[in-house]
């Protein structure tokens, strides 16, 4: 894949990573900002790529500690406590598949999104 493509598809997973968290966040939060949650979602996957990357060949605490640092970010970047960090990333995670299958659906791209943690 060119440089190019791989920046559009960059773009585009950070796009739809951030209309899940957006979702997720309207619903529970009653935030109102796409931008916002388009750059939770970049922050969301720079951390979750950092600490997979220290820790996720760690069974079970690997994965969980992955899981808990993205959740912070959602956490810190709406002020909200643990579960609702927790319900917007299942709501946004839902969001994302949602939109992703229907992309994928027209043929556009594949189920993955940068800014939603990957199962």
């Amino acid at each position: 894949m060119a440089p190019a493509d791989n920046l559009v598809v960059l773009v585009v997973s950070l796009l739809v990573g951030g209309v899940g968290i957006y979702v997720g966040a309207s619903v529970l939060a009653s935030a109102r900002s796409y931008t916002h949650a388009v750059l939770t979602a970049g922050i969301g996957a720079v951390v979750w790529t950092v600490v997979g990357g220290l820790f996720g060949g760690i069974p079970l605490l690997g994965p969980a500690l992955t899981l808990l640092a993205y959740l912070l970010v959602i956490k810190w970047r709406y002020g909200v406590g643990w579960l609702l960090a927790g319900g917007i990333a299942l709501v946004a995670w839902v969001a994302a598949l949602v939109v992703l299958s229907l992309l994928a659906s027209v043929g556009a791209t594949d189920l993955s999104a940068v800014g939603i943690p990957r199962v």
